[in-house]
C-alpha cells in the first residue's frame, strides 16, 4: 500500500496524508508544553517568595500553616505526622518546601529534568492534599474531591507530565534532537 494511504474499516482505502497525524502530535506536544510551562510559572511564584524572603522559612510562616492545618484541615492519619515530625523539624522542612517548589518550577519552565520535577510535584501535592484538604468526617463523598481541588488539579497535571512527553517541545532535549537532524541550520 502506498505510504500516504490508510486502510479504513468500512470503505477500504482512503487517502490521508501522514503529515496530518504528525501535525496533530505536534499540537498535542505543544499543548502539554504550554501546560508544563504554566504550572512551572505558578511553582516559580510559589517558591520565589519563600526562597528569597524569610517570612515562610525563618519567620514562622511555615509553622503558621501547619498549625492552621492541624486546626481542621489535616486528614486524621496526617495529624500525628504533622505534630510529631513536621513541627519539630519545621525550619528544615520549610526550606525543603521552599527550594522544592522553586526547583519544580524551574525544571518545568526550562524543560529540564521534567519527570523528576513532576514526581517531586506529585509527592508535594499529595502531602499537601492530606495535610490541608480534609472536609470532615461527616462530609459527603463528593466533598472530599471538592475540598482537594487546590492540590488534586496540580497532582493530575504532574501525572500527565510523568505519563506524557512534556519535554518533547520547548526544552533543551528537544532542541538537541532538532540540531541532530539532517539539514538543520540553527534555531
Amino acid at each position: 500500500m502506498p505510504r500516504n494511504y490508510v486502510l479504513t474499516s468500512c470503505s477500504g482505502i482512503m487517502r490521508v496524508p501522514f503529515m496530518a497525524f504528525a501535525e496533530q502530535e505536534n499540537w498535542n506536544a505543544r499543548a502539554l508544553a504550554i501546560l508544563r510551562i504554566g504550572v512551572g510559572i505558578l511553582f516559580l511564584i510559589f517558591g520565589e517568595y519563600k526562597v528569597f524572603g524569610t517570612q515562610f522559612t525563618l519567620g514562622g510562616g511555615f509553622q503558621f500553616w501547619i498549625n492552621k492545618f492541624l486546626e481542621g484541615g489535616a486528614y486524621p492519619f496526617m495529624a500525628p505526622v504533622l505534630r510529631g515530625f513536621v513541627l519539630p523539624h519545621a525550619t528544615l522542612i520549610a526550606f525543603s518546601v521552599a527550594y522544592g517548589e522553586f526547583c519544580i518550577g524551574l525544571g518545568l519552565v526550562l524543560g529540564i529534568m521534567v519527570r523528576p520535577a513532576s514526581l517531586g510535584g506529585l509527592a508535594l501535592m499529595l502531602l499537601m492534599l492530606f495535610s490541608a484538604d480534609y472536609p470532615g468526617a461527616n462530609a459527603p463523598f463528593w466533598q472530599y474531591f471538592g475540598a482537594s481541588l487546590d492540590h488534586s488539579v496540580f497532582a493530575l497535571c504532574f501525572v500527565a507530565f510523568l505519563i506524557g512527553r512534556a519535554d518533547e517541545v520547548w526544552s533543551p532535549s528537544a532542541w538537541r534532537a532538532a540540531a541532530k537532524k539532517p539539514g538543520h541550520v540553527g534555531f
